[in-house]
């Protein structure tokens, strides 16, 4: 059975829910019915709505930018498209003038410092303050959403790539973090979910029969988006995490690591649903753009007892005791965004302990989020 989106099951209910009004849309490629459709020319030809203005996330409207993303107008409609990555981050009062409801339709992944989410948040205090409406048309995460993994983003480290005390894997719908934010925050704000059909908790995007679009430059199949949680924590280390090669996310690697030995004690520790390959690569953009790196391919072999942050910390911990004179950690806690749990990486601490500090994080976070599941 197909799962049936939000943008189905509003055109099936002719948009009845804005009817009359004038719609902001924030949105990108990713915004598609499940037959294709975009939901701009959706929106844009639905009877009684107005579509006065368009808002794109990072990477625009078309998915394929790597830097700040600058305001256009869409040659098709007309319309102005408003950069929510750029010289700023959230709809401006004035953007929002002509406007009655925002309404949030972009392709998630489920991770915390993929920021659709960001944007997502702070949308939503946008209108907030301007006292309009905001719709969500939900979408699956396609990690599914009964595994939450990693310890939550401390309260003085919130930014845009962590914009929420949540854990790096936080298993919501984007209707659910949008129920999550308003609840937590406060907010005095009407917001919806035009709910998904046929999605259960348990389901990955391979379960839906819907197809998949790459919704960002680098995230280019379920695989790698499984992979992300954790190797993506790397990012902003002296380490290529893939990006430059056609496995972004797949192999990490270095000049500087010996890739049997760091394959060797990843094996060693016995990581469930994952092992490990040495290789070596040449990466053709970002970190080491033309250098050979050698490191290790991160094999899935059973997703469903695979816990991705784990591996990720794991990895850290390798770096850290097989290479301390060339890994330089400081910027792992950029997106790990929890002091605490970096510290105890630096310290060498074992990978049990760390596991133990997740393990609270997580169930602290189940607590939290009982009354915003909407599946």
């Amino acid at each position: 059975m197909s799962v049936l989106l939000g943008i189905d099951r509003c055109s099936q209910e002719n948009f009845s829910l804005l009817k009359g009004k004038r719609v902001g849309l924030i949105t990108n490629h990713s915004g598609r019915d499940s037959n294709g459709r975009s939901t701009i020319d959706l929106l844009y030809n639905a009877n009684g709505v107005k579509l006065t203005a368009l808002f794109t996330p990072e990477h625009g409207l078309r998915g394929v930018a790597d830097d700040a993303v600058s305001d256009a107008h869409d040659p098709i409609t007309g319309l102005p498209i408003y950069s929510l990555y750029g010289t700023r981050l959230r709809p401006q009062p004035e953007q929002l003038l002509e406007v009655d409801v925002l309404v949030y339709d972009i392709q998630d992944i489920g991770v915390r410092f993929y920021t659709y989410i960001s944007t997502l948040k702070y949308a939503i205090e946008a209108a907030a303050e301007a006292q309009i409406a905001f719709l969500v048309l939900d979408r699956p995460n396609p990690l599914g959403g009964q595994q939450i993994e990693g310890p939550l983003a401390d309260a003085d480290r919130l930014d845009f790539t962590a914009c929420h005390p949540i854990p790096i894997r936080h298993g919501l719908t984007l209707g659910e973090l949008a129920t999550l934010y308003v609840r937590e925050l406060k907010l005095p704000l009407q917001l919806d979910v035009v709910r998904l059909e046929g999605w259960k908790r348990s389901d990955y995007w391979d379960a839906t029969n819907l197809t998949w679009i790459n919704p960002s430059p680098n995230m280019r199949s379920l695989r790698q988006a499984l992979l992300y949680p954790g190797i993506g924590l790397l990012e902003f280390t002296n380490l290529s995490v893939g990006r430059g090669t056609d496995t972004p996310f797949e192999w990490i690697g270095a000049p500087w690591i010996d890739a049997r030995k760091l394959a060797a004690a990843l094996n060693a520790a016995f990581l469930p649903g994952v092992c490990f390959i040495p290789v070596q690569f040449q990466p053709s953009t970002r970190q080491y753009a033309g250098q050979t790196c050698s490191g290790v391919e991160i094999i899935v072999t059973h997703r469903e007892v695979f816990r991705p942050v784990r591996t990720g910390l794991t990895i850290a911990l390798a770096l850290r005791q097989l290479f301390p004179e060339h890994w330089e950690p400081e910027n792992y806690l950029r997106l790990l965004a929890n002091q605490k749990v970096f510290q105890a990486i630096i310290q060498g601490a074992p990978k049990e302990e760390i596991f133990t500090i997740l393990e609270e994080d997580e169930q602290a976070f189940r607590e939290r989020i009982a009354a915003c599941l909407l599946y």
